[in-house]
């Protein structure tokens, strides 16, 4: 699942950045509030984390031109704020939760995962699959044959990104760039030895193998057939 966090304080960034990420998440951080209402009205996210206070144009903007645009993902609040009147007008403007600073991570994160299982559209794509493979995007957990795989948090987001585009061939410096937030370089071969990896666990041993290598091009992940 992808987030998208706006927050102008860049230790608070990197940090839920960071946290969001190592919990199994695609995370897309802004620093201001026109950077954040551009990435929120141009991508699909699952979840916007939001501070109020922004450079630019503040919270309560972002959240009017995202739900003005008629995007319905869940929005959190973050903000120092503890007003009762600012979180009136946060829900009255859209916002599905308001989490006051400081705030413990793993409170941020027991949130997140809440607003995830109320959205529609968290519940449309609750699961992926193919085949007997299936990946619980909730509880971040894979199975095939009934059987629990276990994955680092990379290779869920990995396994994630290949079944989101499952038949589309994904060329390096896209898995570059979603599943390790970097550029492709062509001397490293990360992206190798995760596909590798994940391989070993979810096809060794299984029938239909589901990840092939398309020489020259990249890996596809889909039904042999």
């Amino acid at each position: 699942m992808k987030i998208l966090v706006i927050e102008d304080e860049p230790k608070t960034g990197t940090y839920l950045k960071q946290g969001l990420a190592e919990a199994g998440f695609v995370v897309d951080l802004a620093a201001n509030g026109l950077d954040g209402l551009h990435l929120a009205l141009s991508e699909a996210y699952d979840l916007a984390v939001l501070d109020v206070m922004l450079p630019g144009i503040d919270g309560w903007q972002v959240l009017e031109g995202i739900r003005r645009a008629g995007k319905d993902m869940p929005v959190l609040f973050l903000t120092a704020r503890d007003q009762v009147e600012d979180r009136v007008r946060g829900l009255e403007l859209g916002a599905d939760d308001y989490l006051v600073k400081p705030f413990a991570f793993s409170e941020l994160l027991a949130r997140v995962r809440t607003l995830l299982r109320r959205g529609g559209k968290a519940k449309e794509s609750e699961f992926l699959r193919i085949a007997d493979l299936e990946l619980d995007l909730l509880r971040r957990r894979v199975t095939r044959a009934g059987q629990r795989i276990d994955l680092t948090a990379k290779e869920f987001a990995l396994l994630e990104l290949l079944l989101r585009r499952q038949g589309e061939v994904l060329p390096r410096s896209l898995i570059a760039s979603q599943v390790w937030d970097m550029n492709f370089d062509s001397d490293t071969n990360v992206i190798e030895v995760a596909i590798k990896r994940l391989r070993t666990k979810i096809d060794d041993g299984y029938e239909p193998k589901l990840i092939r290598t398309v020489r020259g091009m990249g890996y596809v992940l889909e039904m042999a057939g």
